[in-house]
């Protein structure tokens, strides 16, 4: 029996069948395709790969996608159903709150079914982060959920090590960042000329920035790997983890230079819908925890 329920949204894109198999609760964002002057909206709750190629291939196909924060009542009835099936202390992951205020909406709604429930208790962890930044955090928490620790006990230990998360971020095309605000017109005019590679990384409180540009993948690769070198990745209970916007081919280019490396196979996924459609297709990340606390 654990001590307690491990809850997540959906920003932590983590595959279907892995949330199934682990018991862990999941909420799912939404997003909006335009594309012809038709408005499509979707469920960030994908079950095959299929699912996740074709949402790329609508934006590469002038697809216009727009996301929106899990709002108060969507975390009232995640939440109302959890103590409704008995779950006492909860330990629930929300997207960076340097990218939307999810977890205070959750805190609130935690708070509101706490009146009708006084023994439900939910530790709502910002995480910081987003895509697999935030599944690193739950895979965590899973692992110290199955070990018997306590919500309090997984709460502080996921708190601490998201500041041991190192990330490079590589996006393929400055439109997608410049439409979100994160680099300007100018800056996105000239990348897409040059072919320049922004690298991005999240701050200590959960902002997505660009910290560098590369000229070329091949060139972000290197980058990564300097950043490796300078951040070892830690051994024990090492991850390692590549995430890509259909970019498969690169992302396991990636993953074997890293693996050449250090000796260690980094897992590999594609990233969901709602992350996606601020970053675009094409994209490549990696993921890592060190030592070392981030800097950027």
């Amino acid at each position: 029996m654990y001590k307690f329920t491990l809850s997540t949204d959906s920003t932590c894109d983590l595959y279907s069948d892995f949330i199934r198999e682990n018991d862990i609760k999941f909420v799912s964002l939404t997003y909006t395709m335009e594309k012809g002057g038709k408005m499509t909206d979707g469920l960030d709750a994908f079950t095959d790969y299929s699912q996740y190629v074709d949402f790329y291939k609508q934006l590469r196909d002038g697809g216009f996608s727009r996301t929106s924060m899990l709002n108060y009542e969507s975390h009232l009835s995640h939440f109302r159903k959890l103590a409704e099936e008995g779950a006492k202390d909860v330990v629930h992951f929300t997207i960076s709150s340097g990218l939307s205020p999810t977890v205070t909406v959750a805190e609130k709604a935690a708070a509101d079914v706490k009146k009708d429930f006084p023994d439900f208790n939910v530790y709502a962890v910002d995480s910081l982060s987003a895509t697999i930044g935030q599944g690193a955090e739950v895979k965590a928490a899973l692992r110290l959920r199955n070990e018997g620790k306590t919500a309090k006990e997984a709460y502080d230990y996921v708190v601490e090590m998201q500041k041991h998360l190192q990330y490079a971020i590589f996006a393929n095309d400055l439109y997608y960042l410049k439409r979100g605000g994160r680099v300007s017109a100018v800056a996105a005019i000239a990348g897409s000329v040059l072919q320049v590679k922004p690298v991005l990384s999240f701050t200590k409180d959960g902002k997505l920035v660009v910290v560098d540009k590369v000229r070329g993948m091949k060139k972000a690769f290197a980058w990564a790997l300097e950043k490796q070198e300078k951040f070892p990745p830690v051994e024990e209970n090492r991850l390692i983890w590549v995430v890509h916007t259909d970019a498969e081919e690169q992302a396991n280019e990636l993953a074997a230079m890293v693996e050449a490396k250090w000796g260690f196979k980094p897992d590999v996924s594609i990233m969901g819908p709602v992350i996606g459609s601020h970053v675009g297709p094409g994209a490549v990340a990696v993921l890592w925890t060190s030592k070392e606390e981030r800097q950027d």
